[in-house]
């Protein structure tokens, strides 16, 4: 009798099923990430217009919608619908608001292009991103299995493979054939205006996102000086003092660095 009441007050507890969620999450966002990119390089590598943006504007707005063109709209934005949803039955996180904007942003511009057919120029956007986005929830996996050196790997690669992407080949390979490229070919179009701001406002997200993970590593690396007798040997704290605060803040998550502290 004693045994079954202890396996009733232990199967009542809400802790076990909160880890068991928060470790699954991001494995199921790691499986999609994962394969939606493959899935977009496999496609985009035979298409005209992933080697000539130029080609994204090319007979538009006639042109034809694929079957791979339309699976692909077809998932990501299902993934995206399902991504902001989850935000509120979630627990609430710092980052909150900037995550709405940034699941609304995204929902909009791969609606708003599916119906002006701008999708060409949306799957460059759509692989783009999902670019670093698998990598940051490998980290995550990496940090709940406690494998704290990969962990700090897939961060440091995550981080680059964002830089180099949302602050590099965004604005220099997106931004120039929606602002510019289009504009000299088919002219300015009453969307335009729209379509680009959409696409402005993930930039601006994504520099504020560069940031606060240049921040954080900053801050990380400065208390993470550490004097040893007889000589002075600068050391770097473990990726995991930060990381912890920063891996569960995209999405979700608190921006905060109170936790650094060398170990």
């Amino acid at each position: 009798m004693l045994a079954s009441r202890t396996v009733v007050l232990i199967s009542l507890n809400p802790m076990p099923s909160l880890k068991r969620c928060s470790y699954l999450l991001p494995r199921w966002r790691f499986t999609f990430y994962l394969c939606i990119f493959c899935y977009g390089i496999r496609f985009l590598w035979s298409s005209a217009w992933f080697w000539d943006t130029r080609q994204c504007w090319h007979s538009y707005p006639y042109q034809p919608l694929t079957s791979g063109l339309y699976y692909y709209y077809i998932m990501e934005l299902a993934f995206y619908w399902s991504l902001m949803f989850s935000q509120f039955t979630d627990i609430k996180r710092k980052d909150f608001l900037i995550m709405f904007v940034h699941h609304l942003a995204t929902i909009a511009l791969i609606t708003f292009s599916y119906i002006n057919n701008m999708v060409r120029v949306g799957t460059l956007v759509m692989c783009l991103h999902d670019a670093s986005d698998f990598l940051l929830e490998a980290a995550k996996l990496a940090n709940y299995a406690k494998y704290q050196r990969l962990c700090d790997t897939l961060f440091v690669i995550f981080s680059a493979v964002f830089m180099v992407t949302r602050l590099g080949i965004y604005p220099s390979w997106i931004l120039n054939t929606t602002l510019f490229e289009s504009w000299e070919m088919i002219g300015p179009y009453p969307s335009w205006w729209l379509f680009n701001g959409l696409l402005l406002t993930l930039q601006v997200l994504h520099v504020i996102w560069s940031y606060l993970i240049a921040r954080i590593a900053f801050k990380a690396l400065i208390r993470g000086k550490v004097t040893y007798p007889g000589r002075i040997r600068p050391r770097l704290c473990t990726l995991h003092s930060f990381l912890t605060s920063f891996l569960f803040s995209m999405p979700g998550g608190s921006w905060t660095v109170s936790s650094l502290a060398c170990v």
